[in-house]
């Protein structure tokens, strides 16, 4: 299959598209403001231990001070020891970011530190008793092929190496040199951290991972991707000047799009985008995928929409589930959703059908790059699963609540506002001595209180002894109203 990454860059904020055969697969977004913090590594500061919780908040110096599990802390786990034996407030402790501060919920740390290259990550040793590690990308499955990469991993370490490797998927095909290469990057990024670190006050900013762009050459490219379209001339000599040295083989794939086309409007991702941030996703059958995502976790809803299949009820219900079943794949992917996902198929009649399309989605899911748990159809006859949450969702990173909603999707009806309304006057004509009342609402409620509602105005008027005049106010949104007292 043929793959293309598009990569977009304006001033303030990068965008990555990969497309494979003409398709957007995966949307990445990063703003400079708004920078990942994934694998940044800090000087912190021990604001808070928390027995009860085997946890800890470290202040790393953003605005919601980070969380620590004893779990993720270094030899805890061999040590067997509580949290309260193992850090104590307001010493500094060197922690890495494992996940990105999502919602109300602070960034997630880890003592145990890992520096990513091209083809190895770098697990350095923080105490001379720790002893080497080599660990293998659980995607190379050939275990033959494992204990080859093993040893030649080995050859080239020496003797007195403390630090661990795990080896990645793309070092499957590296040459001796490209392993020597990635090695001594690695060694030369830990060696001006611990000098960053020396003398540090906490909370500071040890290592930041690399750009987007950057960091899409590094773990994207692989021999399946046919071009990278670069539309900056900047970020383009950059990013061939970083493949000159870490990655030569991938420098003949760049490529510097010139032409006068916005390059995301050529290849329909812009579209893509907005189709991306819809609650609906349309299925090419007529069938309909509903996408709600909630703090907690994902719903997804199949729909046979206007497909009627050719031969049956039942053929039409199997082919929509299939076709949805390759659909919500990509669309995990391109809204980057993690967490919890239920997957509401269309009920099938046969045990038989369920088997086919469970398998179709987990084909669909195998392209992922995130790690995926899929855990088959439940007695309820729901798909549940599982993607893991790094960063922010796209829809997260691209939009905001509304502030006429509030994030529920719907507003009040102007009846319901009315009512809300009458009984407010009611009750402050009760609470407070006043000559008149006078409602400022949005226009649709005014509407509603002159034509329809107009006798139910005239009633309370009457009941409290006091009139009632309405102005409309075109600031307000339907559900907002004030009541003033004159």
């Amino acid at each position: 299959m043929k793959e293309e990454i598009l990569v977009n860059v304006t001033p303030r904020e990068t965008r990555v598209a990969i497309a494979a055969s003409g398709v957007v697969q995966e949307l990445l977004v990063e703003r400079e403001a708004n920078r990942g913090l994934v694998g940044s590594v800090y000087a912190g500061r021990v604001a808070r231990v928390l027995p009860g919780m085997q946890s800890a908040f470290i202040d790393i110096g953003l605005d919601r001070a980070a969380f620590l599990h004893v779990a993720d802390i270094r030899g805890a786990r061999e040590s067997q020891k509580p949290i309260e034996k193992l850090l104590a407030e307001g010493e500094s402790i060197l922690v890495q970011v494992a996940k990105d501060p999502i919602g109300s919920k602070g960034a997630r740390l880890s003592t145990q530190l890992s520096i990513a290259g091209r083809l190895l990550v770098y697990l350095p040793a923080l105490s001379a008793q720790e002893s080497p590690h080599i660990g293998i990308s659980q995607k190379i499955g050939d275990e033959s092929g494992r204990q080859q990469l093993r040893a030649r991993l080995q050859g080239l370490l020496p003797a007195d190496e403390k630090g661990g490797f795990i080896v990645r998927t793309l070092a499957e095909s590296a040459s001796e040199d490209e392993l020597r290469a990635d090695l001594e990057y690695l060694r030369k990024l830990w060696q001006a951290l611990r000098e960053r670190s020396l003398g540090a006050g906490p909370p500071k900013l040890l290592y930041q991972d690399l750009s987007l762009s950057q960091r899409v050459l590094r773990d994207m490219v692989s021999a399946g991707t046919d071009r990278v379209i670069v539309d900056s001339r900047e970020t383009f000599q950059k990013l061939g000047a970083f493949a000159e040295q870490y990655m030569p083989r991938v420098r003949d794939r760049l490529s510097y799009y010139e032409g006068e086309r916005p390059l995301f409007e050529l290849y329909d991702v812009e579209a893509e985008i907005e189709r991306a941030l819809s609650r609906r996703v349309e299925l090419k059958s007529g069938g309909t995928l509903v996408i709600d995502q909630t703090e907690a976790l994902t719903t997804i809803d199949v729909n046979t929409g206007g497909f009627v299949g050719a031969r049956s009820l039942d053929d039409t219900i199997f082919k929509t589930n299939l076709e949805a079943a390759q659909a919500i794949a990509r669309q995990l992917r391109l809204r980057n959703l993690g967490g919890i996902i239920v997957i509401d198929f269309i009920d099938m009649a046969s045990g038989e059908q369920q088997g086919a399309v469970l398998e179709e989605l987990r084909r669909a899911l195998a392209r992922d790059r995130t790690r995926v748990t899929l855990n088959g159809f439940s007695a309820l006859g729901l798909v549940e699963m599982t993607r893991k949450r790094t960063r922010e969702s796209l829809a997260h990173v691209l939009c905001e609540p509304c502030p006429v909603c509030e994030g529920r999707g719907a507003v009040k009806t102007a009846h319901t506002v009315c009512y809300a309304i009458l009984r407010e006057i009611l009750r402050e004509a009760r609470a407070y001595p006043a000559k008149e009342f006078r409602v400022l609402a949005s226009q649709p409620v005014v509407d509603l209180f002159q034509e329809e509602e107009s006798g139910s105005l005239a009633m309370l008027s009457e009941f409290i002894g006091k009139p009632i005049s309405t102005q409309v106010e075109s600031s307000y949104t339907q559900e907002q109203f004030d009541i003033v007292l004159l």
